[in-house]
């Protein structure tokens, strides 16, 4: 099943009165930091502190009733994970979900609070989905897949119909890429309505799999890696996300880990923003001169999820003021 622009717009449908509909503001301060004219789309600021609401969400709706009743298990690094834990709870619907042992505490805590039940297995994402799969052949519950799914990919894209509707002149969308399900969404939405859009993903560099699966003209495993952009750590790309990146996606470029630190602190000192790692990932790209080309251009930088532990924020707070008094002392 190939995913159109008719499946985003009825995601959209499906998901009216459900998701919020996050602000899109211009910063001045980026701007002259970034060289464009940038605007942030915040789904931090959604329902679960996340994008992955709409997804998870549109996917529920579209189950059958047998479906429902065997209850749904998903595999996530945490945002999936509560955008499930949340439609399940709206349609009483039992939800299991595997989590990475490296899960941020606040990410899990939150799952259980929507009412799912908490599994803990693996270091990275295709670790614990793997548990999963043994999970569902013990339980025979209804599998969400995170990413690799049209009707997450559809749920997914209508942010890039609300990034059309609210600035019908950008040139370009900077979007975080794990296993590909939200930028094969957006990018589906932006080219089929404008296609001189520019997509460009944005990917942690220790695990880049969607950029190497690119380059190589096919699905790339990367070992495992641990990142600051945990939402984004993902071995292998989506097999349908990755037929759609192919078409739709102009560019991938990656990020340091000192990069992901310095945006997430960033947008907190001075955009007033609480952004994951890999929310940041799109800015940490911008401020780091990884996306070219784009003097003086409507550029709207994704900050995807706002779901981090404070102890990771303190860290980073520490680190780059740290960093930021060395550089007054040398200067």
């Amino acid at each position: 099943m190939e995913l159109t622009l008719k499946d985003v717009w009825k995601a959209q449908q499906n998901l009216r009165g459900v998701v919020r509909r996050t602000p899109l503001f211009y910063t001045d301060t980026f701007s002259d930091a970034c060289g464009c004219k940038l605007y942030l789309k915040c789904e931090n600021k959604q329902k679960t502190g996340s994008f992955k609401l709409r997804g998870a969400y549109n996917k529920v709706v579209s189950l059958t009733d047998a479906e429902k009743e065997r209850g749904v298990l998903a595999s996530s690094a945490g945002n999936h994970a509560q955008g499930v834990a949340f439609a399940a709870k709206a349609f009483g619907v039992k939800s299991t979900i595997v989590m990475p042992l490296t899960a941020p505490s606040a990410k899990v805590s939150a799952t259980k609070g929507y009412g799912a039940e908490v599994i803990q297995a693996g270091q990275v994402y295709d670790e614990c989905y793997a548990k999963a799969l043994e999970v569902q052949k013990e339980t025979g519950a209804t599998f969400l897949h995170p990413f690799n799914d049209v009707h997450v990919m559809a749920g997914q894209g209508t942010i890039g119909l609300e990034i059309l509707e609210d600035l019908s002149d950008t040139d370009v969308v900077v979007v975080p890429i794990g296993g590909g399900g939200l930028i094969a969404g957006v990018a589906t939405a932006v080219k089929s309505l404008k296609p001189s859009v520019r997509v460009v993903g944005v990917q942690a560099e220790v695990i880049a799999s969607s950029k190497a699966s690119l380059e190589k003209g096919e699905l790339v495993t990367l070992p495992g890696a641990k990142s600051l952009a945990d939402g984004i750590s993902v071995a292998t790309p989506g097999s349908l996300c990755f037929e759609v990146m192919k078409k739709h996606v102009d560019e991938i470029v990656t990020v340091t880990e000192d990069e992901l630190s310095y945006a997430i602190f960033s947008l907190i000192q001075r955009g007033k923003l609480l952004a994951e790692g890999a929310g940041a990932a799109p800015l940490a790209a911008l401020l780091a001169g990884k996306v070219k080309g784009i003097h003086g251009m409507n550029v709207v930088a994704m900050v995807s999820g706002g779901n981090v532990d404070i102890t990771t924020v303190g860290r980073i707070i520490e680190k780059e003021t740290a960093s930021a008094t060395e550089c007054e002392l040398c200067g």
